[in-house]
């Protein structure tokens, strides 16, 4: 465990615990008595809850009746899907569109592969089952619900084993009658089987994405309720420990909650580190450099994958992602992953060429330098070849963990042989494939979206992020990185600055034009998604103060007549003619930025009402480094491979020694508990008054 940070701020007294479970290890962030701790524990895959009942007892707040906030990010429901072990899952829908899950959008993956691979589907044919009913557009009945069906159904369900069950009728979005009922019956009929209803968790149009998303609902629901159910057992404690979990929309949520829509909880770990990268760039921009907008890339690189974002000057959410092939269209903080990592694993394929990814070592048995089983090399084994991690430091040299150089270097030497190069070069490629794959990902979130990364500033978080910062900042002729006071760990940091919140949606699917001549609609939109708020915010516990009032924001998704996709923009409160004007100029603008140009004479369509509540989480800031250093910053200088021709001397700096103004030149390592940051040649970095480092060229 890292050296304690201490806080300046008075009254810190209150114990809260950020959680992030990742591919290889389990972070913790705990903030106590204006003291930040951290710790890295090995993940348990297993059973998740092994590991973090061990880094509590590790950081000394074990006990079940001390008071403490834990706020957990989590990635059963994730790992569910990727790995197709959810629940055993039926889907019931409208007579005549029981296939609609298997037809989809017919898009092709692979534009130019002849043997298209899908996915397994999340509900076989047996379980896909259909009900006589049917509503029009307008929510109008056409066809009565056939109630006397339900018996037969049930006992089908019984018999083909189904463990969780989706409901998704067509247009039900307009009218949830039908769903409901169904819902009321089979809760009679079959009471432990658990349900989820497409008007409950996406009441929006579009038949394939609400039904899809629904489906991921009830796939992993039954499991992230166990799972929540077994940890809550295992944290048990009296009034004053309280669990909340991270949602992938960056905010967190009572666990009640969370296990009822677990979809929500999809990208609930790298949802932490975008809040807690823009908390920190917000605190060090205010200090170093205020006014400048805080334009980041965001590049979070754990053990399996590799995560990024672009933050144009606030964190930015999509309604429109997918998840192993599938479509969820519930609010989510707009990351694109990649199969890089530390643990990902390099190969030479069939035409002998060098592949680092997307398969990985994951925590058991991890990279070969960790001597837990594993044969094949990674990008954590090349980083350490070539010099750039310190084999006596690793996890700050506590011994959890023993680097072996030699069976790495054993590891890429026969990688080596295969290419005809030396271990060095091997593992400089491994690198560099490595590094080109993360560079795509960012241009993905960056150029393709109409933004220049030059004009951005590079925020690496993660084990290895730092690692490769300036690497990547080379090939995008970025000039400016901020590296953060505890990379390693910041996505468990950013559930502390998490707020509580919760969204609801609506479809409106009409012009801005009729909404401004009938304003009532939106208002009594709005008032219809208060009263789902409120119900979903009633779960949470309340604070010593009574339960705060939450502030609303509000968004519609706006597109011109003919189009088939929306761009989300903010609404503003209360509901007035000109701020629906300045909505429909934030869309003509949005939509220039995007694709680069704008139809303002063309009529706009609202098709969704969003509004979103929010209660202020804890919000504990980075503490500011303060007194003269415990000992010399400067450790031994070691050789490091940045080309293949011969290693460089770089300066090693004990990263919690340094202080505020203290200036790096490269090439440098600075080593630290949960990361090691490289400074190439050509590059400098200087030391911030909360121990951030501003690195240039």
């Amino acid at each position: 465990m890292t050296n304690p940070l201490r806080s300046e701020e008075a009254g810190a007294t209150r114990s809260f615990i950020g959680i992030d479970v990742g591919g290889t290890f389990t972070d913790f962030v705990l903030w106590r008595n204006g003291q930040l701790l951290i710790h890295k524990e090995p993940t348990t895959p297993a059973d998740q809850s092994v590991a973090i009942v061990a880094g509590l007892a590790r950081l000394g707040v074990g006990d079940p009746l001390m008071p403490l906030q834990i706020i957990h990010g989590m990635t059963v429901a994730t790992n569910a899907l990727l790995e197709r072990k959810g629940a055993r899952t039926a889907l019931l829908t409208t007579r005549g569109f029981g296939d609609l899950l298997m037809i989809g959008r017919q898009n092709r993956p692979e534009l130019y592969s002849l043997q298209q691979q899908r996915p397994p589907a999340l509900v076989g044919d047996a379980l896909r089952l259909e009900i006589g009913e049917r509503l029009n557009a307008a929510g109008d009945v056409l066809t009565p619900l056939d109630e006397a069906a339900l018996p037969k159904l049930a006992t089908q369900l019984q018999r083909e084993g189904a463990e969780s069950l989706a409901i998704a009728l067509l247009f039900s979005y307009a009218n949830p009658a039908h769903e409901e009922r169904i819902a009321a019956r089979l809760r009679e009929l079959l009471p432990g089987l658990p349900l989820s209803i497409s008007s409950e968790i996406l009441p929006e149009y579009r038949e394939y994405e609400r039904t899809a998303t629904t489906v991921i609902n009830a796939y992993v629901q039954p499991l992230v309720s166990r799972y929540l159910t077994r940890l809550e057992s295992a944290l048990a404690g009296g009034a004053g420990r309280t669990l909340r979990i991270m949602q992938s929309n960056g905010g967190i949520i009572a666990p009640g909650q969370a296990g009822k829509q677990a979809a929500r909880l999809v990208l609930s770990g790298p949802a932490g580190g975008a809040v807690g990268a823009f908390a920190v760039a917000e605190q060090a921009f205010a200090t170093r450099a205020p006014g400048t907008p805080v334009n980041l890339l965001t590049i979070d690189m754990g053990g399996t994958s590799t995560d990024v974002a672009l933050c144009p000057g606030r964190i930015p959410t999509t309604a429109e992602s997918s998840i192993t092939g599938l479509p969820l269209r519930l609010p989510v903080i707009d990351i694109h992953t990649v199969g890089a990592g530390g643990g990902s694993i390099a190969f030479v394929d069939a035409g002998g060429v060098l592949q680092v990814g997307p398969r990985s070592a994951g925590a058991v048995p991890g990279p070969v330098c960790y001597g837990r089983g594993g044969t094949e090399p990674t990008v954590t084994d090349a980083n350490l070849v070539l010099g750039r991690l310190d084999p006596a430091g690793f996890l700050g040299g506590s011994g959890e963990i023993q680097l072996d150089i030699a069976v790495a270097r054993q590891a890429l030497s026969h990688l080596g042989d295969q290419l005809g190069l030396t271990p060095e070069a091997a593992a400089l490629g491994v690198l560099r494939v490595a590094n080109a794959t993360m560079e795509r990902a960012l241009r993905t979130v960056s150029v393709e979206q109409g933004y220049d990364p030059r004009t951005f500033t590079l925020f690496p978080f993660g084990g290895a992020g730092p690692l490769h910062a300036c690497d990547l900042a080379d090939a995008l002729q970025m000039q400016r990185i901020l590296a953060p006071t505890i990379p390693g760990v910041l996505s468990a940091f950013g559930m502390l600055v998490a707020d509580v919140s919760a969204d609801a949606s609506l479809a409106l699917l009409t012009t801005t034009a009729a909404l401004n001549q009938s304003p009532e609609l939106v208002m009594a939109g709005l008032a219809s998604l208060r009263f789902r708020l409120a119900e979903a915010l009633s779960l949470e516990p309340e604070t010593e103060e009574g339960m705060v009032v939450p502030d609303y924001s509000a968004a519609l998704d706006l597109r011109y007549r003919g189009q088939s996709y929306e761009l989300t923009v903010p609404l503003t409160l209360p509901v007035t003619p000109i701020g629906m004007g300045s909505a429909e100029s934030a869309f003509h603008a949005a939509h220039a930025q995007r694709y680069g140009y704008a139809m303002e004479g063309e009529p706009v369509e609202s098709v969704t009402l969003r509004l979103r509540a929010s209660i202020p989480g804890a919000r504990p800031s980075l503490p500011r480094l303060k007194g003269a250093a415990a000992a010399s910053a400067r450790l031994a200088a070691r050789d490091v491979w940045f080309e293949a021709r011969a290693p460089h001397r770089c300066t090693a700096w004990q990263r919690s020694h340094l202080r505020p103004d203290d200036r790096l030149e490269g090439p440098a390592l600075v080593l630290q508990y949960d990361a090691t940051l490289v400074i190439p040649p050509g590059w400098t970095a200087t030391v911030d008054e909360t121990g951030n480092l501003w690195i240039e060229r």
